[in-house]
């Protein structure tokens, strides 16, 4: 039911696409073009998903000899999660935050930013990483990467849209429609991001209990949490909006306005989730 749910979603959101490009360009010739860039996006992010992410944020790759700490760590947990070795990333920040990403668990990378690793303890960091091996795991890389993707594109016309309404000056019948254009840059990034929202925040909470289980050690990673969204607030990590539900605290998390739009569940909900397991849990600690 929830991949079902999922595929609709993302169908949702490359119908949003095919709208504003219809508004956004004009007419039929604007909903052509909206049905190719959605068919370029969905294809793109399903091959270059990895990429596209990790340059989204400067990440950089690292081997054993260069980040022997995190790299066995990672190793581990994917063998203990029966995954492949993912890649191993490194984003030179001191924002504390970490993601996932790729199209499957063949194709995949985690990412971890210097401030992470210098903040956390190292059951905190290992809860940290087996919540990203878990979204690779259950292959919300790819749906993140996807919905991602999409949404950056819609929030892009939506600013030429912006250009268009100050820069325009064309009274043809091929012309974009004024009406549409207004509602295209108030409501379509609004729309793209509440769809990001529903794809999301289920996925989180089965992240951190996949962690959980993974390490016996659900308070650990209610540690990280608690200290990450602190982490947010002070120094949030730089990069294209469109990507922040791939990190594992939201971005923002100072910023009212954009946290009420999070497609990240309350940092307070997931812990309450985690200690709730903890009790279940033979043997946690």
């Amino acid at each position: 039911m929830n991949q079902i749910k999922t595929a609709a979603l993302l169908g949702l959101l490359s119908a949003l696409l095919i709208t504003v490009s219809y508004w956004v360009i004009g007419g039929s010739g604007g909903a052509i073009i909206g049905i190719g860039l959605a068919a370029a996006m969905n294809l793109g992010s399903w091959f270059y998903s990895d990429k596209i992410a990790l340059a989204a944020y400067g990440a950089v790759p690292v081997t054993a000899s260069q980040a022997p700490g995190l790299y066995t760590m990672v190793e581990r947990l994917a063998q203990r999660a029966n995954l492949p070795m993912p890649g191993v990333y490194i984003i030179p920040t001191q924002s504390a935050n970490a993601f996932a990403t790729g199209r499957d668990p063949e194709h995949a990378a985690v990412a971890v930013t210097e401030g992470i690793m210098n903040i956390l303890s190292e059951d905190e960091l290992e809860g940290v990483i087996a919540h990203e091996l878990t979204h690779i795991n259950n292959r919300d890389t790819l749906t993140q990467a996807v919905a991602a993707t999409v949404a950056g594109a819609i929030s892009w016309l939506a600013q030429m849209a912006s250009y268009s309404m100050w820069f325009g000056g064309r009274d043809d019948r091929n012309s974009p429609n004024p009406v549409g254009l207004l509602l295209t840059i108030i409501l379509a990034p609004v729309a793209a991001s509440v769809i990001q929202l529903a794809i999301s925040r289920t996925r989180e909470f089965s992240a951190d209990a996949g962690a959980a289980r993974l390490t016996g050690n659900p308070r650990a990673l209610a540690r990280a949490l608690q200290r990450l969204e602190s982490g947010a607030r002070q120094m949030p990590l730089d990069g294209n909006p469109a990507f922040a539900p791939l990190l594992i605290v939201n971005s923002s998390a100072g910023d009212w306005f954009r946290s009420l739009f999070s497609t990240h569940p309350t940092t307070e909900s997931r812990i309450e989730n985690l200690m709730k397991l903890e009790q279940e849990l033979p043997g946690s600690y």
